[in-house]
């Protein structure tokens, strides 16, 4: 996992921690209490326990070899040498082997909920990314069917991983990659000829590998319905073109319409028929051919795989002179290249995992690095109903869809749950429960919070009241509960830097749950509106600001924030 201290709330006291550490070190050197030659990376960070202080180093025990000495003692000879009140610390306390924890003066939160204010719908936001280039290629699904539940969650995790990385300060694009090329485009011509035939009542059999869904037939019918049986009598090679140009056309425009419902909107489509037409699929095989990448066997070309590690090569070209998936695919990632992305992201299902070397091999054989290509394998959806795996459509018979998901339990509710686990975890969405107006139900719960501290907030200004963030005010803030949330709120920024960084949108679902419990711990605990006036106002403003970074927490994973329920 990459951990950055960032230009954040909690990044700055960290690296505040980290620099008064560092001239604890050099002060020991000087008075020759410590000798060393360099100082070893160490780490300042937020304990998991709240007993453990605001933050911990473990400095003392990564320079114990260096300097010849017991962590514990290492720790003593720091802890009187680090520079407290410029560092912003009240207590010091060496733990365990030779941890250093670190308690800040009590202000330091609600100068934290100050800083919250004053940046308002910025919060969350940083420029840790300096702009680099990233590209997010998600879904992809092939044009001849309906999206399902694998396409649902890529385009929760894709969508929201844009998202994330905007945040985060890196300049992102989404891609849909259409395959509308190649073997399943011919099988696909096939299913729509035999359809054609047999609603004209021809007597056809309808080929063993053919796209079965009811929805080829429902476009055939639309076909049909504006051209009639005009050809029928047309030869084979003449009518499956057409078919399959005016299905794509369709089925395209349907992906499209279940996506936009689904809250992902795409800055790019991209065409893999482009490819071959243009000649890049052609160009990519020459060029791999000219820096003896390339070998024959038996007629057909074949991409060297066993040079980066593989144990047999790859299909470029087949024996009868057409390039495979593969090669169109490389070509297709040195055009993503060539467009100036630093750093391509693709999201692929599990069943995808061997074809992720050769793809990372074959970026080095092109010239780029294989860690300029990022593959995230998504594992698979399991829905449950009543208790049981629902693996049937009620409506169509076959697999549950997309669009029957999102007319089911709600856009909201479905993209929360796909986020709410790591990409290469299997996940079990319970349809019961995502429909359910209860704590138990995490989209809820979360939503629940934000639009009760909009009705306190409306509740507020009847009685004249409103938020008030001078220093004065935010002094009364005092409560444990009011600090814990405080607390949890400070973490946003640094949230979404791990969540864009690491490539993890579920960290932000989690996130969000953890505010609206620490939110709804501070409501039990403290009572917002009150005859204490300017405590009220203190109070009013930690809710607000609540309300602001889970409302901004649901946008970064596509989810609304309602403002009543």
């Amino acid at each position: 996992m990459k951990d950055i201290q960032a230009n954040t709330i909690i990044g700055n006291i960290k690296n505040t921690l980290h620099q008064a550490i560092i001239g604890a070190f050099e002060q020991a050197r000087a008075n020759e209490q410590l000798q060393f030659e360099t100082i070893a990376d160490f780490l300042v960070e937020v304990p998991r326990e709240e007993t453990h202080g605001d933050f911990s180093t473990n400095a003392a025990m990564m320079m114990a070899k260096a300097c010849k000495k017991s962590p514990r003692v290492i720790a003593e000879i720091l802890s009187a040498a680090i520079d407290a009140t410029t560092a912003g610390v009240d207590t010091i306390e060496i733990a365990g082997p030779g941890f250093i924890n670190f308690r800040m003066h009590a202000d330091w939160l609600n100068n934290c909920l100050a800083q919250i204010i004053t940046e308002g719908e910025d919060f969350g936001r940083s420029d840790v990314g300096k702009g680099h280039k990233i590209q997010v290629e998600f879904v992809s699904a092939n044009p001849t069917g309906e999206l399902h539940m694998g396409n649902a969650r890529g385009a929760a995790i894709g969508d929201s991983l844009a998202s994330l990385l905007d945040l985060a300060g890196f300049t992102v694009e989404r891609e849909f990659y259409i395959n509308d090329a190649g073997n399943q485009i011919e099988k696909f011509a096939l299913s729509l000829e035999a359809r054609y035939l047999q609603l004209l009542d021809k007597d056809i059999e309808f080929p063993e590998d053919g796209y079965h869904g009811n929805d080829i037939i429902t476009v055939m019918k639309q076909f049909i319905a504006q051209n009639g049986d005009k050809y029928l009598d047309c030869k084979p090679e003449i009518r499956r073109p057409v078919f399959a140009e005016y299905a794509l056309v369709k089925k395209l425009a349907d992906i499209k319409q279940a996506l936009s419902d689904f809250g992902v909107k795409y800055d790019v489509w991209f065409s893999e028929r482009t490819l071959h037409e243009s000649g890049a699929v052609t160009n990519i095989v020459k060029q791999l051919q000219n820096e003896d990448w390339v070998y024959s066997e038996d007629g057909a070309l074949w991409l060297d795989c066993r040079r980066f590690g593989e144990e047999k090569g790859e299909v470029l070209v087949r024996a009868n002179g057409i390039p495979t998936y593969f090669a169109a695919d490389i070509a297709y990632h040195q055009n993503k290249f060539q467009r100036g992305f630093e750093t391509v992201i693709d999201i692929w299902g599990a069943d995808h995992h061997g074809h992720v070397a050769r793809m990372k091999g074959a970026m080095e054989a092109i010239g780029y690095q294989s860690r300029q290509l990022e593959v995230l394998l998504m594992q698979f959806v399991r829905l449950y109903q009543n208790g049981e795996i629902l693996k049937m459509s009620k409506r169509t018979g076959t697999y549950v869809t997309l669009k029957e998901l999102v007319e089911d339990v709600g856009r909201d509710a479905a993209r929360f749950f796909f986020v709410t686990r790591s990409a290469d975890s299997l996940i079990d969405f319970d349809l019961d429960l995502a429909k359910s107006q209860t704590a138990d139900n995490p989209v809820f719960y979360v939503q629940y919070a934000h639009a009760r501290i909009c009705s306190i907030l409306a509740a507020a200004a009847i009685a004249g009241l409103s938020p008030q963030s001078d220093t004065a005010h935010l002094a009364m803030i005092t409560e444990d509960a009011e600090l814990s949330l405080i607390r949890k709120l400070a973490d946003y920024p640094d949230e979404i830097i791990f969540a864009a960084v690491n490539r993890e949108p579920q960290r932000i679902a989690i996130y969000l749950q953890e505010v609206a419990a620490a939110f709804h711990n501070f409501y039990a605990h403290c009572r917002v509106i009150s005859d204490e006036h300017d405590l009220s106002e203190a109070r009013l403003s930690l809710a607000q600001s609540t309300a602001q970074v889970i409302r901004s927490g649901l946008k970064a994973i596509g989810v609304s924030a309602p403002e009543k329920m």
